[in-house]
């Protein structure tokens, strides 16, 4: 088990980005969230397994037309966390 932060930039707030998070995410098995940032970013908090950790952060970089990925991403950056015990299932915020 593995947690990570990743923070998106690009049009990813008020297009459903969140939403299509929580359920890729669910659908790997992780837990975690996604909330909105001040600045515009989202940051993704997903902990499970590292192979699911690493596919999500690859779906959110794919073109939409081959994820139905709502919005554009212009980068992501992905960071190491510690692990939580209070994590369960997949939260928008």
């Amino acid at each position: 088990m593995e947690r990570a932060a990743i923070f998106v930039r690009g049009r990813v707030q008020g297009v459903g980005f969140r939403w299509w998070t929580r359920a890729r995410a669910l659908e790997l098995g992780l837990s975690g969230f996604a909330r909105n940032l001040t600045d515009g970013r989202v940051e993704i908090s997903a902990q499970g397994p590292p192979e699911a950790i690493e596919r999500l952060r690859e779906l959110i970089g794919e073109e939409p037309s081959t994820t139905g990925r709502p919005g554009y991403v212009r980068d992501c950056v992905m960071q190491p966390r510690g692990l939580r015990a209070d994590l369960s299932g997949f939260h928008e915020w």
